[in-house]
């Protein structure tokens, strides 16, 4: 394993969260907005949304249909728009304004599941409770041979079992880079692929 990450690393030194936000609230929205949608729709969401609505406050008293309208492109917004209302509503009411960082406290909050909590633990605060699964990471931890699961948070218990600790939260960027570049879903790009020799799915 420590290979595979070696391997990632020399290959995306720069492998980032690909969601653009200027602040802990900003990913935290964002992160809601991009479930079934990619995080270039979200990108190109979120400027007008934050112009509007910059902070927990004025996202819990926003109007809904406008919101909904902001938000509309990334799919399903009735129910992310609820989501993000209901979450901002409690980290003014129960956290200060302030997005919390404790893992029970974020998973707390309307539409956070850990998946959410783990990017915005991972990105904005730089603590690590376990992996991010996206479609990326689930794809290619099973074409990689890491696990045989198929659910996401059997996904990540065995990752977690896998990789250490310090690099729990490098791992899923540096996967979602590789996915996104050459691992792709419907024609992986094996040829030319740094992780071809360690890979069993690899088609040479």
């Amino acid at each position: 394993m420590s290979e595979l990450i070696r391997r990632l690393r020399i290959a995306y030194p720069d492998a980032y969260c690909a969601l653009n936000h200027e602040n802990p609230f900003q990913l935290l929205v964002a992160t809601i907005l991009s479930a079934q949608c990619t995080d270039k729709r979200v990108n190109q969401v979120t400027p007008a949304l934050f112009a509007r609505f910059a902070t927990p406050e004025e996202m819990a008293a926003a109007d809904r249909e406008e919101l909904e309208a902001l938000i509309r492109p990334t799919g399903f917004y009735r129910n992310k728009a609820r989501s993000i209302q209901g979450a901002s509503a409690l980290i003014c009411e129960q956290f200060g304004g302030e997005v919390p960082q404790g893992m029970d406290e974020l998973i707390s909050l309307p539409g956070v599941a850990r998946k959410t909590a783990n990017v915005v633990r991972g990105v904005c605060f730089g603590l690590a409770d376990g992996i991010v699964v996206d479609t990326h990471v689930k794809r290619l931890s099973q074409r990689l041979g890491l696990t045989q699961q198929k659910t996401p948070q059997k996904i990540e218990k065995d990752l977690m079992a896998l990789v250490s600790v310090d690099d729990w939260i490098d791992i899923a960027h540096l996967l979602i880079f590789h996915g996104r570049q050459v691992c792709a879903a419907r024609k992986p790009d094996c040829v030319h692929c740094t992780l071809a020799d360690l890979c069993p799915s690899a088609d040479l």
